[in-house]
C-alpha cells in the first residue's frame, strides 16, 4: 500500500524533514541526490509512495536490465512502508564518486513486521549518483570476553555444587 505524502507530510526515509524539503525533488526529477546516502534514502521514499520507476532509473545503466519491475511494484503496493535507519556510511560525500551506506529499511508484510538490511554500494556516473548493488552485511561473530569459568568455581546453574562436579562433568 503505497504512502500518501504530501510536500508537508513527514517524508517517508525517516530523515525528519518534510518531504518536500527532502526526497520529493529528488522523485519529481527537479534535482539530484547530492550525496549517496540522498540517493539510498530517495529509493527508500519511492518504494513508499510507489514511484518504482525511479528506483529504475538510478539503479546502474549497465545492469538496468536486471530490475524486476513488477517484482518492485508488488513489494512497494504490498508493503506498509514504516521507515529507515542509516547504520553507516564510508564516503559518497558531495565531493566522492563512490560510497557505501547500510541501512535497515523497515516495512510490514502481511502483518509481519520486517527489516532488509543491506550494504549499499553508489557511484557517481556522469555527474549523477547510482545504485551498484548491495549485499547482506557480515555478521560480527560473538567473542565472549568474560572469565572462563574455572573447575572450582561454584556452577553457573545455581546448584551449590562446585562446577567440575556438576555442569563440568
Amino acid at each position: 500500500m503505497a504512502t500518501t505524502v504530501t510536500a508537508t507530510s513527514p517524508c517517508p526515509c525517516t530523515s525528519g524533514r518534510s518531504y518536500g524539503e527532502c526526497c520529493e525533488p529528488f522523485l519529481t526529477g527537479k534535482v539530484n541526490p547530492p550525496t549517496a546516502e540522498a540517493l539510498m534514502r530517495s529509493r527508500y521514499t519511492a518504494y513508499a509512495v510507489g514511484q518504482v520507476d525511479y528506483v529504475a532509473a538510478t539503479d546502474d545503466p549497465g545492469s538496468r536490465e536486471k530490475f524486476d519491475k513488477n517484482a518492485a511494484e508488488q513489494w512497494s503496493s504490498k508493503s506498509e512502508w514504516i521507515g529507515l535507519d542509516v547504520i553507516a556510511k564510508e564516503g559518497g560525500g558531495a565531493n566522492d564518486q563512490e560510497g557505501v551506506v547500510e541501512f535497515a529499511a523497515k516495512f510490514k508484510l502481511g502483518g509481519k513486521e520486517h527489516a532488509h538490511r543491506e550494504r549499499s554500494r553508489f557511484k557517481r556516473i556522469e555527474g549523477k549518483w547510482h545504485y551498484i548493488d548491495g549485499e547482506k552485511p557480515a555478521v560480527k561473530p560473538f567473542i565472549n570476553d568474560a572469565p572462563a569459568v574455572g573447575r572450582n568455581d561454584p556452577c553457573h546453574c545455581g546448584s551449590g555444587k562446585k562446577f567440575k562436579k556438576c555442569h563440568g562433568a
